[in-house]
């Protein structure tokens, strides 16, 4: 087996932990987070994270709907959450680290709401990709809890991934191509 041949194919390995070898031969994983209008969310992301090789696409997940558009998860009836797929290497920024950002930057205790924008879809959740991320998004959730929010109860889905679906492509980066554009007021780091 030539060094190419055996190269691709670690480059498209996949381990039980959801993690990939990227053609680096560097490890990495998906963090899926709903915190409102993912326009926001994915600006929030790439503006305090981007320096940490992070890559990011928006879609819809966690809905009943194959295959949604952006017109059907906005009626509410698909019960997709408009939501930020974040690729990392974990040698560079740990999961931990982008869940507590997660609820530093948007309101976690607020049901099927972010600021002005109301439904399922601006749900806050997290969807995991393994057991260890399980464990630290619960972990991480009740030590936010504990310091953040003692007067209130954080409302977030801590929930496994499901099917990703790629919002269309004028909604990726949309607040890079258009700087002027929506941002939900909700979108700011607390603490």
């Amino acid at each position: 087996m030539s060094l190419l041949s055996r190269t691709f194919q670690l480059a498209t390995h996949l381990v039980p932990s959801q993690r990939t070898f990227s053609t680096t031969l560097g490890m990495t994983e998906k963090a899926t987070f709903a915190a409102g209008c993912f326009w926001g969310v994915e600006h929030m992301y790439n503006k305090y994270f981007k320096k940490d090789g992070i890559t990011t696409k928006v879609g819809y997940i966690g809905g009943k709907v194959d295959n949604p558009t952006y017109k059907q998860v906005c009626s509410g009836a698909t019960d997709h959450a408009e939501a930020l797929e974040i690729t990392f290497d974990p040698k560079r920024v740990e999961y931990a680290k982008l869940v507590e950002f997660f609820y530093n930057m948007h309101d976690p205790t607020t049901l099927n709401a972010q600021g002005p924008d109301r439904g399922t879809q601006y749900r806050s959740a997290i969807f995991y990709h393994s057991p260890e991320q399980k464990e630290i998004a619960e972990k991480v959730t009740a030590e936010v809890q504990e310091k953040h929010y003692k007067g209130k109860k954080i409302v977030t889905e801590i929930v496994p991934a499901g099917v990703f679906y790629d919002a269309e492509t004028y909604h990726q980066l949309y607040l890079e191509k258009n700087p002027s554009g929506y941002e939900c007021p909700s979108h700011f780091l607390r603490w």
